[in-house]
């Protein structure tokens, strides 16, 4: 296999991640297609071996691509959406099975976004929109997002936040993904609650890692799922006023003390196993996480 074919393979490797990002963010095939197309041909106008993670290369690439797409729509007066109708002003494209394209692929991709999403997904600025899908359903870091649109790390988590506020108010749409996160924040909870070492073990990654956070910059790092567990076991008391939230679009738990909030706890979850823990409470930074408190 030469360079460009193996560069070819590696490709190939991100599209279906790279298509769905570009439809997350177009709500059209077609144009999601014509995103992915780009990228393609600027790796193969880019000093391939100089990129160190291609994945995130690409990501930020399409990321690009599909802010300028964004951007131009707003250049040119848009029809209004009738009711139940899917939205006619995504570049003359609809949200259904497009002419030529795999009509399989895109009603699955249709039915794992949701027409009310991206109704509403088109109403946001285009920066908002951009930095709410990648942080908040792919996981993009807040520092290469800032790198797409321009803007600090602060800055893209605020657009992110804005975003995130403006999806809220709007009918929620059935998210399968949540739901599973959801049914193992609790399992790990309940494990906690009870003591049962085996049941935390079983939830977490064997390579899962718990970092904390406190006061006057105290911070600890914990590996391997047994020296988690044991920690979870000690958290159990606090565990018991838990209230579940989202913080930054990840699944967390907030615990109070006689109506006081002590510690959030964030869950990065993979594969249906937790992978990483962060623990913060620190009191200086609790009053200003971007929690959103969920029901019980």
């Amino acid at each position: 296999m030469d360079g460009n074919e193996f560069l070819a393979a590696r490709f190939e490797e991100n599209r279906e991640r790279l298509k769905a990002v570009a439809y997350r963010m177009l709500g059209s095939d077609i144009e999601a297609e014509d995103a992915v197309q780009e990228a393609w041909i600027r790796l193969g106008r880019s000093d391939s071996a100089a990129i160190g993670n291609l994945g995130g290369w690409l990501t930020t690439v399409v990321g690009r691509v599909c802010l300028d797409i964004l951007r131009s729509r707003r250049t040119r007066r848009e029809e209004p959406l009738e009711s139940g109708a899917p939205d006619a002003s995504l570049s003359g494209r609809t949200l259904g099975p497009q002419p030529g394209g795999d009509p399989e692929q895109q009603a699955l991709m249709a039915d794992s976004v949701g027409l009310a999403l991206l109704v509403v997904l088109e109403t946001l600025d285009p920066a908002e929109r951009l930095a709410f899908v990648l942080h908040d359903m792919f996981a993009v870091p807040f520092d290469e997002i800032a790198r797409i649109v321009d803007r600090t790390p602060a800055a893209a988590r605020q657009l992110a936040s804005r975003a995130r506020r403006r999806v809220q108010g709007a009918d929620p749409v059935p998210d399968p993904d949540a739901a599973r996160r959801r049914e193992v924040v609790d399992a790990f909870l309940a494990a906690a609650r009870d003591g049962d070492f085996d049941a935390l073990v079983a939830v977490l990654d064997p390579d899962v890692v718990a970092r904390s956070e406190g006061a006057a910059g105290a911070a600890s790092l914990v590996r391997g799922a047994a020296n988690v567990a044991r920690q979870a076991i000690m958290f159990a008391p606090f565990g018991r006023s838990a209230r579940f939230a989202l913080l930054d679009g990840a699944p967390a738990v907030v615990s109070e003390v006689e109506g006081r909030r002590f510690s959030v706890m964030r869950f990065t979850i993979e594969r249906g196993r937790i992978a990483e823990l962060f623990v913060i409470n620190d009191p200086a930074r609790l009053p200003g996480l971007d929690l959103m408190l969920l029901g019980d």
